[in-house]
């Protein structure tokens, strides 16, 4: 599998004064699914939204790094740019033209991917077969339904767009188990029948790394530990660093640069 997204050593700042990252580095490789891991304020969404040429929009600067997404230089290109050529975010908050019904916000991520009008049309068959509440909810102005369907109506404005990679920052937050595991369990049959590749920062970890192939947890904005979701899953230090106290997180950190036995025995 060769890699569709590389980040390398990134710094970002806002306001050309507050550090956010200080060293983040990750791959996505064609065809698969990596969770972007870490409490609130490690750096995710900075990093999503650095990948999305999007820091500008909050006063962000990249400092240092590099981005590249399918061999281009994703730092130069335009956001809007990015999103024809197959790179489509969806940002933290459900962010939803309130006004418009759920049908005219689809309509609007087919037309921001250049899509024609039988395009559309069958991206909206396409999202409705996905979810099928928001066929049911289609004439309802967005801000007048539920934060699940809020949230199913941005991901299906990013499919419209028919991305190759799908970048979403922090899909569960305040959204019920039943309707997070929907979600996923969507976007993971769309990973395995379609090959969609998607980069997913989540602080839920126990519901990223199930579904996830890899991940990579931040700390203070930086990179602290990579590797195989199956793998991560089974670590104590990871549950310790969402759970524990900041002096059990502050620990367990340091563990989590140590290698687990499993890296000894492959090793």
């Amino acid at each position: 599998m060769s890699d569709l997204l590389v980040l390398e050593g990134l710094a970002a700042t806002y306001n050309h004064a507050i550090r956010a990252l200080s060293d983040v580095s990750l791959t996505v490789r064609r065809g698969e699914i990596v969770a972007l891991l870490g409490a609130n304020g490690a750096g995710k969404s900075t990093t999503l939204k650095a990948v999305s040429n999007l820091l500008h929009a909050e006063r962000g600067q990249l400092t240092r790094g590099r981005i590249v997404f399918d061999g281009r230089d994703a730092t130069s290109l335009p956001s809007a740019k990015l999103v024809r050529l197959g790179l489509v975010p969806v940002l933290e908050g459900r962010h939803c033209f309130r006004a418009l019904n759920v049908e005219e916000n689809l309509v609007a991520g087919g037309i921001g991917g250049g899509l024609s009008r039988r395009e559309i049309a069958a991206g909206l068959e396409r999202v409705y077969t996905l979810f099928p509440r928001l066929k049911e909810r289609r004439r309802s102005a967005s801000g007048l339904t539920s934060g699940g369907e809020q949230q199913m109506s941005a991901i299906g404005r990013a499919l419209m767009a028919r991305p190759r990679l799908l970048v979403l920052d922090e899909p569960s937050m305040g959204l019920a188990p039943l309707v997070v595991e929907t979600i996923f369990s969507t976007l993971k049959g769309l990973n395995r029948e379609e090959g969609l590749s998607i980069l997913v920062a989540e602080q839920n970890s126990t519901v990223a790394l199930r579904y996830a192939d890899r991940a990579a947890v931040l700390d203070a904005g930086s990179t602290v530990l990579a590797g195989d979701a199956a793998d991560l899953r089974g670590r104590a230090e990871i549950k310790a660093l969402y759970l524990g106290s900041p002096g059990e997180s502050a620990a367990h950190l340091a563990a989590l640069r140590r290698p687990s036995p499993a890296d000894h025995a492959a090793a």
